[in-house]
């Protein structure tokens, strides 16, 4: 391999460090400082590797400040009808299980939107939720899911939020490179989080295995 093919691999690998180290930190904002010592290059280096990466919108620069960017979202589209498919099982398995209404919702800057839905087959009545509603990412169990920290806990319980009477537990999509999501249920009876809290967490991890 040439040389200039042997630096521009390893521009590419960097770049993708980049990326990938940005993605990890799930919706909070890296500093170029952070960036530098996590993928061991100078600041100087990750402010070359971040222009074309910020053009592209792949990532949002403020600053020193770095998030992922839009730019993701408009490369999901492409693979949201895979996203569907593979979510679609573990969906259906914990509606019917918990006799609740079971949702993918991803993030979109300050927007969270439902990406999938499955109602349980064997309930009297549940919640409708529609593909493609959009709420606040502050508002409700898939939004605040989302908003997670690694040392929060692990999932989120709402009430009445977004819909009077409904009550929401979800839990984040966790490790998924470019993806800000969380899995959800949401019934108009009361849940038990206690109960419904860990299931719903262990239908995130299911997706997050099959999407790595």
């Amino acid at each position: 391999m040439s040389t200039a093919n042997s630096g521009s691999s390893l521009t590419l690998d960097r770049g993708l460090a980049l990326l990938q180290t940005v993605a990890d930190a799930e919706g909070q904002a890296c500093s170029v400082s952070e960036l530098a010592e996590r993928i061991g290059v100078s600041r100087a280096a990750v402010y070359r590797l971040l222009g074309p990466l910020v053009e592209r919108g792949l990532v949002w620069r403020d600053g020193t400040k770095v998030r992922l960017g839009v730019g993701l979202l408009r490369l999901a589209d492409r693979v949201l009808p895979q996203l569907r498919e593979a979510a679609t099982p573990i969906l259906r398995a914990l509606a019917e299980d918990v006799g609740a209404t079971a949702h993918l919702s991803i993030a979109d800057g300050d927007t969270v939107q439902a990406v999938a839905v499955v109602e349980p087959s064997w309930t009297s009545y549940h919640v409708g939720y529609r593909i493609g509603s959009q709420h606040p990412i502050t508002k409700g169990a898939a939004g605040k899911a989302i908003t997670l920290r690694q040392d929060d806990p692990e999932w989120v319980v709402t009430v009445g939020e977004l819909q009077p009477g409904a009550f929401g537990v979800a839990a984040p999509v966790r490790k998924v490179m470019g993806l800000r999501a969380s899995i959800g249920v949401v019934s108009l009876h009361h849940l038990d989080a206690d109960e419904i809290g860990p299931r719903v967490v262990a239908s995130a991890a299911e997706l997050a295995r099959v999407l790595r």
